[in-house]
């Protein structure tokens, strides 16, 4: 599978916001599991908050095509996903391994 050219961000910022809709559709899918919407909200909230600190830092900084290629990869990954648990595993893994796409530290 390779990632549609135009889905591939260009800049920080436009890579932080995609994975931001990508955690947010991954939290809406474990919110189905009820002894874990609180697990769910916090893990949302503090990865968000994490990916678009490094938006705000880094936004308009261009993005290498193989970095953005990766970053949109694991998005489309996530986006595959239909299994709220396993959504939940998610929530950690997709801001982490962008991160690492994006050389920031996790």
């Amino acid at each position: 599978m390779t990632a549609d050219q135009s889905a591939i961000p260009a800049t920080v910022g436009a890579a932080t916001a995609l994975v931001v809709d990508g955690l947010l559709a991954l939290g809406e899918l474990g919110e189905d599991v009820d002894e874990e919407w609180q697990y769910v909200q916090d893990l949302v909230q503090a990865w968000r908050d994490r990916l678009e600190a490094v938006g705000v830092a880094r936004g308009d900084e261009t993005l290498d095509p193989a970095r953005g290629a990766a970053v949109a990869r694991v998005v489309g990954e996530a986006a595959r996903i239909d299994d709220p648990h396993r959504a939940i595993d998610w929530l950690s893994t997709l801001p982490q391994v962008a991160l690492i796409a994006l050389g920031e530290r996790t």
